[in-house]
């Protein structure tokens, strides 16, 4: 088994918690890679290979992002380039895209094992079309998200389904989510918790001018148009999955639509989503109930 591992070191206690992964991984005779960035701080550790680049992810068989779930979104992009499975072991509060948590880490002996399962998650694409003619396309696991730009105190949009008009709506912004990025900004922003093996596109408004905008779900088939008008000529904003991505103008226009690239997260415990749920959103309402 070989496995390509990012770490992120801005996270609380992340450096030891790689360290032991490493050592599990090694000790069941398992290939651990890692970015020649890292040879310093991991340098204790025998038996981690270092890389210049990423392409040895190619001949790897799994990625291990150790960090919170900003850390597995960007090795999502990796995941989704050279088409391996994902493995998220958390180091942050909140990690939904975990399969571990970092007092499960010994699980990974399990995982050596050949103990889990993969889980694909639906991914979604923003088809940029700008005024001078050129298209982009950049693929989200999370989410897509539009949103007024500084300077702009208020945006109108219109979401369209099939030439047919479903919303026209003055607010700060709109998020297109997965059912992965459903427990994101999108719940935040008001929208339903969607089981993440589901293939359908949260589409929820940030903030709207209305007494009745509510959540919608699209079937995974849909393709989705958003135009906008920005006050003031300013632009409007184009996140992926958190990351600015563009500055769009008026005449600019966006597609949604289900992407034909997946990711696959491994599931080591079984069931993982819903006892993240219980245990991240449920617990902390439980301990207020117990104080009153």
């Amino acid at each position: 088994m070989k496995l390509f591992v990012v770490p992120n070191l801005d996270k609380k206690n992340c450096r030891n918690y790689t360290e032991t992964a490493c050592e599990i991984l090694i000790n069941n005779n398992a290939t651990v890679f890692m970015n020649e960035m890292y040879q310093r701080d991991f340098s204790e550790i025998k038996g981690i290979e270092y890389v210049y680049n990423d392409s040895v992810i190619a001949d790897c068989d799994f990625i291990l992002a150790v960090g919170g779930d900003g850390t597995i979104l960007r090795c999502s992009d990796l995941a989704r380039k050279f088409k391996k499975p994902l493995l998220g072991l958390n180091c942050g509060r909140l990690g939904f895209m975990a399969t571990l948590e970092h007092d499960e880490i010994e699980l990974l002996n399990d995982f050596c094992k050949g103990k889990y399962e993969l889980v694909k998650r639906m991914m979604i694409d923003a088809e940029v079309y700008y005024e001078d003619g050129t298209t982009k396309v950049v693929t989200a696991l999370n989410d897509i998200v539009l949103t007024k730009n500084y300077g702009c105190k208020i945006a109108d949009f219109t979401v369209s389904k099939n030439d047919n008009v479903i919303s026209s709506l003055r607010a700060d912004g709109l998020v297109f989510s997965t059912p992965t990025g459903s427990t994101a900004y999108s719940l935040s922003a008001g929208g339903p918790i969607i089981e993440p093996d589901m293939d359908c596109i949260e589409f929820t408004q940030i903030c709207p001018h209305s007494l009745f905008a509510r959540s919608m779900i699209f079937s995974d088939n849909s393709v989705i148009e958003v135009r906008f008008k920005a006050n003031n000529n300013a632009n409007v904003l184009l996140n992926i999955d958190g990351v600015e991505i563009d500055k769009l103008s008026n005449n600019d226009y966006v597609k949604i639509l289900k992407s034909d690239d997946y990711v696959e997260i491994v599931d080591i415990k079984g069931g993982s989503f819903f006892k993240s749920v219980n245990r991240k959103l449920m617990q902390p309402f439980k301990e207020v109930l117990e104080e009153v």
